[in-house]
């Protein structure tokens, strides 16, 4: 996935149910130096949805022990 966002940001967007975001992405890509903060804007993103669902799996597993 991580290859996906730094070849094809738009298609990580998309991948990820983010059309919207995919389509910006995409607009911004188009162009040869928008390509690069687009690539580096998936690969944050990518990143960032993969420690919010750690942390949310996290938050279970603490309110699961505290009962």
């Amino acid at each position: 996935m991580m290859l996906i966002a730094i070849l094809l940001p738009w298609l990580s967007f998309f991948l990820r149910g983010k059309l919207l975001t995919g389509i910006v992405c995409l607009l911004l890509q188009i162009t040869l130096i928008g390509w690069l903060p687009a690539a580096i804007w998936a690969a944050f993103s990518l990143n960032d949805s993969r420690e919010n669902r750690r942390n949310r799996k996290l938050i279970r597993a603490i309110k699961q022990n505290r009962v």
